[in-house]
């Protein structure tokens, strides 16, 4: 027998009306009651719309991928995280997860409907293009981004190590095609781990995973026995991770009952302060952190929580703005949802989505130029032709190449030096 037209959409919908309904009843009698109603009108709206399209459009209608459409729309219009995944985006969920697979190693978002870089992965061919935090991917192997999912341009992305992917980047005003071959992305929490000058030491933390806090203990442990006595942890570029990752690292450095970080959530229940436990605290010797643009999440837990507990100092460029809760609703059929159902706060109650940590010291990435060697030498014998010929000297335009100086690293290290003058003076 033939169901009808509004069956389908409405039992599917209907199951959303008492998941919701059931969380209004926290709210009292009253609010679940115009909750409700206020859900049910628009659900009739949703399935009168259905049933036109069933009995109207000119092709027969898939009702599982009119049921997936209306799905991503809804979930969509909440946030720039919040997704509805299909059973293949879900699968591809998963296998991030697990730490290795063959990409190009970048961190995508979705801002104001465009594909941005949060930061390409340290030691990733995304990295090794020269790929940067806040490019935009206008096109993928030519096919426009405009409306594409996480999910889809993540899977454009992926494939086979060795094989080839164009990303199309917007840069301020510049668009131009960067060629990128694939490879197996191995994530590492520490890219590097040393003594840069004068007892100083350098530890770069590239993400945030079950491991980490221990590997960051291992790596102080070692510095420290070197004769370490005053830290610059190197957060630039980290996406962030895992919330236990960044709970953990924040606890090395601070003492007992400090909050890192709170949970602002819609139910009471998943409310939280994290607080650290004073177990793992490492000697009080100056730590300066440096962040960018492309540090988020749980980098800028860490951040937030020793620039506010007055652990440390603060140094770079503003942040992200990306730290909230993602959840993931498996559903029956394969398919999950990802639900931003918290946000996180700083210590001292900033909310940190969307505005990101400003640093105690604003220092912005210095971008220089300066002449190729090999034009420098082209010119010297230009000129001396030119003068053994009689001929009027030429103006030659410099052939310029640009070149990144790491002042931010030489700022932290400078004002390292500061501090550590000012506490000998203070003894």
């Amino acid at each position: 027998m033939r169901r009808s037209a509004k069956s389908v959409p409405v039992i599917a919908i209907l199951m959303l009306i008492s998941y919701v309904a059931a969380g209004a009843a926290e709210k009292g009698v009253a609010d679940k009651a115009k909750t409700k109603d206020a859900l049910y009108e628009q659900v009739e709206l949703f399935a009168d719309a259905v049933s036109a399209l069933r009995q109207d459009y000119v092709d027969e209608v898939d009702s599982k991928k009119l049921i997936y459409g209306a799905m991503k729309g809804m979930l969509s219009s909440l946030d720039d995280y919040s997704q509805f995944m299909d059973p293949d985006e879900y699968k591809e969920i998963q296998v991030e997860t697990k730490g290795e697979f063959g990409g190009v190693g970048i961190e995508i978002s979705s801002r104001e409907g465009i594909l941005t870089i949060i930061t390409p992965l340290a030691g990733t061919p995304a990295e090794a293009a020269g790929l940067k935090p806040n490019d935009k991917i206008v096109k993928i192997d030519g096919k426009v981004t405009k409306n594409m999912t996480l999910n889809e341009a993540v899977k454009l992305m992926r494939g086979k190590p060795g094989t080839s992917v164009t990303l199309t980047i917007w840069r301020e005003k510049e668009v131009f095609d960067v060629p990128i071959k694939r490879d197996v992305i191995h994530v590492r929490s520490i890219k590097k781990s040393e003594l840069i000058e004068d007892k100083i030491g350098y530890i770069k933390l590239v993400e945030f995973q079950e491991n980490t806090a221990r590997d960051l203990d291992d790596a102080l442990k070692k510095l420290e026995a070197k004769g370490m006595d005053s830290l610059i942890l190197d957060l630039r570029n980290n996406p962030g991770g895992l919330l236990d990752g960044a709970i953990d690292v924040s606890e090395i450095f601070l003492p007992k009952d400090k909050v890192i970080v709170s949970i602002k959530a819609k139910s009471p229940r998943q409310a939280e302060v994290f607080s650290s436990s004073g177990k793992t605290v490492h000697p009080d010797y100056p730590v300066i952190v440096i962040v960018n643009e492309g540090s988020a999440s749980a980098s800028e837990i860490v951040a937030g929580a020793i620039k506010d507990n007055k652990r440390g100092i603060v140094i770079g460029a503003k942040t992200y703005g990306k730290a909230s809760v993602q959840t993931v609703i498996p559903m029956k059929d394969g398919s999950a949802l990802r639900l931003t159902t918290a946000l996180y706060l700083t210590p001292s109650g900033n909310l940190i989505k969307d505005e990101g940590i400003t640093p105690d010291v604003v220092v912005e990435r210095a971008v220089i130029e300066k002449k190729k060697k090999k034009d420098e030498v082209e010119e010297i014998f230009d000129k001396l032709e030119d003068e053994s010929t009689d001929k009027p000297m030429k103006e030659k335009p410099a052939d310029k190449t640009t070149v990144e100086k790491d002042n931010q690293l030489e700022s932290a290290v400078n004002l390292m030096k500061a501090i550590r003058i000012y506490k000998a003076q203070e003894k």
